[in-house]
């Protein structure tokens, strides 16, 4: 027996129309590198003909549900061991590159060694400011932007993950676990490092977002869970405890 779910709502029901995201950077030197999160579409590709796979409502409709975070500088790095076999990074753009070494060093690391899954597959993380934020219930998803081809294929792949939104509003990274360590990382200013997509109550939902505002509020909140991590390993154990002290209204559409 065939079974249809459909999803109606009334116009009084706040789970009507698009969920509102606010997006927003945190404390950062140099903010203006950062470019605003993008939704993804083709935009070079081909639209005249009425049959193009380019104007099916099928692939519209699942690149409209991602939204892409781009890499803020050029970055080419190689792995080695030093003289007593730490692992450690290379800049390997050397004085051509545009990003200072103790700059780079700042927002890019090497994961401890003991913390790899793998013993041959060291692990980096790239720090970045960005934050996503709702009122709703919403769970984001960190994955890899596997729509956007690379001449040069990166040699390993992306941590993704999936945490809400609503309740754990924390600093993304990119995580990279390191298959192939005798091949380069090379990623260019301007290409997505990953995409996110959002979660609501319905699959008809779909995603307005808004550049928010770092209110008092908002601040407390984040500082309130912000160090959880270095001393809990379960912080999804945590949530309901968020859930407690987390005000009613947390995003503010930033003035124009």
């Amino acid at each position: 027996m065939d079974i249809t779910v459909t999803y109606q709502r009334g116009p009084t029901d706040p789970g009507a129309g698009p969920v509102k995201i606010g997006w927003l950077l945190g404390k950062t030197d140099a903010p203006v590198i950062y470019e605003p999160p993008r939704r993804v579409h083709s935009r070079e590709a081909r639209r005249e003909h009425a049959k193009s796979a380019s104007r099916c409502p099928a692939v519209v409709g699942l690149e409209s549900r991602y939204f892409e975070v781009l890499c803020p500088f050029d970055l080419n790095i190689g792995f080695t061991r030093d003289k007593d076999g730490k692992p450690v990074l290379r800049n390997l753009s050397g004085e051509k590159s545009a990003v200072r070494g103790s700059t780079l060093g700042k927002r890019l690391t090497l994961v401890n060694e003991g913390e790899w899954r793998y013993p041959d597959r060291p692990i980096i993380q790239l720090k970045l400011p960005y934050y996503f934020i709702t009122d709703e219930p919403v769970y984001m998803t960190q994955l890899e932007a596997y729509m956007y081809y690379r001449k040069t294929p990166l040699p390993g792949t992306i941590f993704g993950g999936r945490f809400p939104i609503n309740l754990w509003p924390r600093p993304l990274m990119w995580a990279f676990e390191w298959h192939d360590t005798a091949k380069p990382i090379t990623i260019r200013r301007g290409e997505p490092l990953f995409y996110v997509q959002f979660e609501a109550d319905g699959p008809d939902r779909t995603v307005q977002m808004v550049e928010a505002e770092m209110t008092d509020e908002l601040q407390t909140y984040m500082d309130h869970i912000g160090g959880a991590v270095n001393y809990v390993n379960q912080t999804f154990s945590l949530f309901e405890a968020a859930e407690r002290v987390r005000p009613e209204r947390l995003l503010k559409v930033k003035e124009k």
